[in-house]
């Protein structure tokens, strides 16, 4: 392949933990190694269409690998093939793809690395077939992309939940109460269920496996029977009851994907307060599992997919993701990673050992 003087980059969609760690992998990398520039779009592709960027070295990225967030700012909205515009006093949609390829051949560069979920990835894929040099990393905390084993913040995200289930058993048994606390998970329950495990949950919900409420009454029962006078429940915002839908709480028209899930946990804890005659509160974890600085192993991971980006990038390996496969890093083309979501296998024997040491998904019959 041919010298790259110069690559950008972008993160795009929600943050999570370890974005500025991948971005100052790929940054150093590429200067270290092989003596590029390196320019950091702002705020997602609304960066790249507007042509809003700054030049990353390594001054710039100095002390940022523990930090969470972005240093570069993300959008979950800013699509460059639907694009929100202006027309007769309106909002209008429109492609304005083109700008963006013509700001990244202004600036003179040689690839686009996209460190984003599925969204943003297709976004990638779709500028890859337009004849941009893209490679993508994976950036989820719900680890539901199928071509990776597992995706940085999502283990970060899994230790603020089990920290939150901690201190939620203390003041759940103080009390006597059921305490629910509501987790991201909109199509795929990992962090519900790494977090119910490791945070000693009585019962877990996901989207994965449809519940009925009537199972969750007798375990809180069938607890309480037992003398024990709290229990614990860990919810994904997708977890929906046998036959029902997901609660959602509002519609955002100009984002990839405009559903923006919520309220489940006070949906539950008005049954069961009605049923069991026990007080129950709610949590709504939120954006606390977003924030904050990535633990070591995301780190570590951050660290590997950054440097593999750049190397994927030099290798002209365009149109991938770098991916963790079993103890590798390797690359995989976009559109196959994006495919399908990576979900919670309902007979997988990490919920049968859920299920062996008691804990609930829900479904059980009466």
């Amino acid at each position: 392949m041919g010298k790259f003087n110069r690559i950008g980059i972008l993160t795009g969609g929600g943050d999570c933990p370890g974005l500025n760690s991948v971005i100052r992998a790929i940054t150093k990398s590429a200067i270290n190694k092989y003596d590029m520039e390196v320019v950091g779009f702002l705020d997602g592709f609304h960066g790249l269409v507007e042509g809003n960027y700054i030049h990353l070295d390594l001054k710039t990225i100095s002390g940022i690998g523990y930090r969470g967030g972005t240093i570069l700012g993300s959008s979950n909205r800013d699509d460059p093939f639907n694009y929100p515009s202006s027309k007769d006093g309106k909002e209008v949609m429109i492609d304005v793809s083109d700008r963006a390829i013509s700001n990244l051949q202004d600036l003179g560069l040689d690839g686009l690395i996209v460190i984003g979920g599925d969204g943003s990835l297709h976004i990638a894929d779709q500028l890859y077939e337009k004849g941009v040099a893209v490679v993508g990393v994976p950036k989820t905390i719900d680890n539901d992309l199928s071509a990776t084993d597992v995706t940085f913040g999502f283990n970060t995200a899994v230790d603020t939940a089990s920290e939150a289930l901690d201190r939620l058993h203390t003041t759940a048994e103080s009390h006597h109460r059921v305490m629910i606390l509501e987790v991201m998970g909109r199509y795929a329950g990992w962090i519900a269920l790494h977090a119910g495990i490791s945070g000693g949950a009585h019962v877990i919900l996901i989207p994965e496996i449809p519940y009925k409420i009537e199972s969750i009454i007798n375990q809180v029962k069938r607890r309480q029977w037992h003398d024990k006078k709290y229990s614990i429940i860990v919810v994904a915002e997708g977890a929906v009851a046998l036959g029902g839908e997901m609660v959602v709480q509002k519609l955002v028209p100009q984002s990839h994907d405009p559903i923006r899930l919520g309220g489940i946990g006070n949906q539950l804890a008005l049954q069961i307060e009605k049923l069991v005659k026990t007080e129950t509160r709610v949590t709504v974890l939120g954006h606390l599992q977003r924030g904050g600085s990535p633990i070591p192993y995301d780190r570590v991971l951050s660290l590997r997919y950054g440097v593999a980006a750049t190397e994927a990038m030099v290798a002209g390996q365009y149109g991938t993701m770098v991916s963790l496969q079993g103890p590798r890093i390797v690359t995989v083309p976009i559109k196959e990673a994006i495919k399908i979501l990576k979900k919670v296998d309902p007979g997988s024997d990490m919920v049968a050992a859920a299920r062996a040491v008691g804990i609930s998904f829900g479904d059980e019959d009466q």
